[in-house]
């Protein structure tokens, strides 16, 4: 079953993924393994946030978990490509910024 909270954290999922997308882009000229990984880890908090609220209880809760850590990997995924000098501070604080509120919610939700 819908309901707005849940399609908001839905919605913002994807909006984590569609900021994300140009910082892969531009990692991906420099290393491709990096570029990919962040990309798997970015659909992987996309899909198992879907999951998890499709799912009930435990089920539910290990979902919105593997999101969370997706999650993280793939800010950690951006702040390696930064150190790297493949994309800028600023554009990744961007994104992490966005994550962090992300995370609190999936947290949040794993917690009820």
């Amino acid at each position: 079953m819908r309901t707005p909270l849940r399609q908001q954290l839905l919605d913002h999922s994807l909006s984590f993924v569609a900021a994300l997308r140009p910082l892969v882009e531009k990692i991906a000229r420099h290393d491709r393994d990096l570029a990919r990984q962040t990309r798997n880890a970015a659909n992987s908090v996309g899909l198992n946030v879907a999951e998890g609220l499709g799912s009930e209880g435990g089920n539910m809760r290990v979902h919105i978990e593997r999101a969370r850590g997706s999650l993280l990997e793939a800010v950690v995924a951006l702040r390696l490509g930064q150190e790297w000098r493949y994309v800028s501070k600023a554009d990744v604080d961007a994104i992490a910024s966005i994550a962090d509120s992300l995370a609190a919610r999936l947290y949040g939700l794993a917690r009820r």
